[in-house]
């Protein structure tokens, strides 16, 4: 397949901060992932310090931490290489980003997986559905994404 578009310009500082993973197509690792988050920092020599945090096959199971390492490859910010293992950098697109940066997609050109991320624990179904629409056109098989469950008490976050 061809690359994926990305988005035309991610102002980097501004993506920083807490994501709530609201769907994806699971690596091995997210399979059966509930709560999941990604949080972004940008560290001092341009590479970004990332914590992905789930609980593991329900609300009250084992709280799984990750934290691979991004690295900006172009110029508009919407290329990333994320690296969990040394020396393998996986390719980290951001193809879909609404203009207030409250909701984001995350693909790869392989359409292999996906993540669809919001800034808050829920997103309203029609902008799921546009979403999950916008995937199908750039190739993707829309039948593998799957909810990430999402239920936090209101005086706790990410």
């Amino acid at each position: 397949m061809p690359t994926i578009p990305t988005v035309d310009h991610v102002d980097i500082e501004r993506y920083m901060g807490d994501w709530y993973v609201i769907a994806n197509i699971p690596t091995f690792l997210e399979r059966d992932a509930y709560n999941a988050v990604e949080r972004y920092s940008l560290n001092d020599d341009g590479t970004i310090d990332t914590v992905f945090t789930f609980r593991k096959g329900g609300f009250d199971g084992e709280r799984k931490r990750y934290n691979p390492t991004g690295f900006i490859r172009s110029d508009n910010n919407a290329e990333w290489g994320m690296r969990f293992v040394w020396p393998f950098k996986a390719e980290f697109l951001v193809i879909w980003l609404d203009e207030d940066y409250s909701q984001t997609v995350i693909g790869r050109s392989k359409r292999d997986y996906v993540w669809i991320m919001a800034r808050e624990p829920e997103l309203p179904e029609a902008d799921y559905q546009r979403i999950l629409a916008f995937l199908a056109e750039q190739g993707y098989d829309v039948d593998k994404v799957q909810k990430v469950p999402q239920r936090w008490p209101e005086d706790e976050g990410a």
